[in-house]
This record gives structure tokens, sequence and C-alpha cells, in this order.
């Protein structure tokens, strides 16, 4: 399994939602971050559904400023859906 494949499948969450924000970030912006924003994605991941909606609903905040750098294009992709 290459590494983009493993990354799409641990994008599969128990929310369609996050389902598709992850998969758009994975797509669009994974591919050309830097290594410490794509550190930061592949943390995120290992986050809780409901701590990671809370964060993209603007609810709460990561503490790590690479995991906001992420958090903050999840919420762009969301706004630009509307």
């Amino acid at each position: 399994m290459t590494e983009t494949a493993r990354l799409k499948w641990l994008c599969r969450r128990g929310m369609k939602e996050l389902d598709v924000l992850l998969e758009a970030y994975l797509e669009h912006d994974y591919p050309a971050a830097s290594a410490e924003e794509q550190g930061a994605f592949r943390n995120i991941l290992d986050l809780d559904d409901p701590v990671l909606w809370y964060y993209v609903m603007g609810k709460d905040h990561p503490t790590d400023e690479q995991q906001a750098i992420v958090i903050e294009k999840l919420i762009a992709t969301l706004q630009d859906r509307d």
C-alpha cells in the first residue's frame, strides 16, 4: 500500500463531513505542504472525530502551530463549499 493510499484510508471517519474535508486536503494541499505540515496532518488523523470536528467548527483550537495551519485549510475548504 502506498503512503497516499494509507493516508486516504485513514481519512475515512465516522462522520462523512470529515471524510470529505480530509480527503480534499490530502488531494489538493498535502502534496505541496511542507514536511512539518504533512506531519501535522498525519497527527490530525490520529485525533478522535469529536475533537477534530470541534477544531473544524471553531469551538476549540489545536495548540500545535502546524496542526492549526492544517485546520485553517480544512475550515477554508468547508467555507468554499458553502
